[in-house]
């Protein structure tokens, strides 16, 4: 049977826990804010208005392209695409090239960094991998102006973070969302988890501050993970209604 993305992959690992996604998705929903590109997630209107729901459908496209047959996976980067073109359509102009490779470049990074943050540093090998993995997404989607290998992209993806982001009016209202959706306990806990993952420009723009509450907290949940308590911890950060789907994210154990 063949896989788009191998079994022995790093990338299986790193999209097979639930905690690693959420950090993935604590630190791209804050660089997603700041996108000079962002006024095409408000097209729809359906990012603001539901972040959590769009956080789980980005998320079931990931997993398909992760752990499904090689076909499956093309077939959901084919739709991903036509939902875009789709879009391009209805609003009459279409999406940057660049905004695209951000959201490519995201993954890369936020993969990298959330699992190096709950569970040990990656060898280069490793990373060559994560990036090879979503560089064929790119490549299938057609996206043009791709690096071809993990040193080009760290180069690429500086330039990127110093040309491509500012904080705007969208910036304010899409936290404000958070807030909201999340309550303000969770909303807190989203902002420190943050602070652990996304690069330095991120962090300045949005003002996040040096410091994690969550720092020192880190060390204690891997231990609750060993201990098979995380899920207490979980259970007191989640919010109700989307527990269970949480909980589901768990692959890999």
């Amino acid at each position: 049977m063949d896989f788009f993305v191998n079994k022995d992959s790093i990338v299986r690992q790193i999209w097979g826990k639930g905690d690693t996604i959420l950090f993935i998705f604590a630190g791209a929903a804050a660089e997603f804010a700041l996108n000079k590109a962002v006024d095409w997630l408000y097209y729809t209107g359906r990012l603001p208005s539901d972040p959590l729901g769009r956080l789980f459908s980005t998320v079931s496209y990931a997993r398909v392209i992760v752990f499904a047959e090689k076909e499956t996976a093309l077939k959901a980067i084919d739709k991903m695409n036509a939902i875009h073109s789709g879009l391009e359509t209805s609003r009459g102009y279409t999406i940057p090239d660049w905004a695209y490779r951000d959201v490519l470049f995201m993954l890369i990074h936020y993969s990298i960094a959330a699992f190096e943050l709950l569970e040990r540093k990656l060898t280069e090998a490793e990373k060559e991998e994560v990036f090879n993995v979503f560089f064929r997404v790119g490549d299938r989607m057609n996206l043009v102006g791709l690096p071809t290998n993990y040193k080009d992209w760290l180069v690429m993806r500086n330039e990127h973070l110093q040309n491509n982001l500012e904080k705007s009016h969208h910036t304010v209202d899409l936290f404000k969302q958070y807030k909201k959706h999340l309550g303000w306990f969770r909303y807190k806990v989203l902002k420190e988890g943050q602070i652990l993952v996304v690069p330095q420009r991120v962090n300045e723009l949005l003002a996040l501050g040096k410091f994690s509450l969550l720092k020192p907290i880190v060390p204690l949940y891997k231990l609750s993970r060993k201990m098979k308590l995380d899920w207490l911890i979980k259970s007191l950060l989640l919010p109700r209604d989307y527990k269970a789907q949480i909980m589901d994210l768990d692959i890999v154990k």
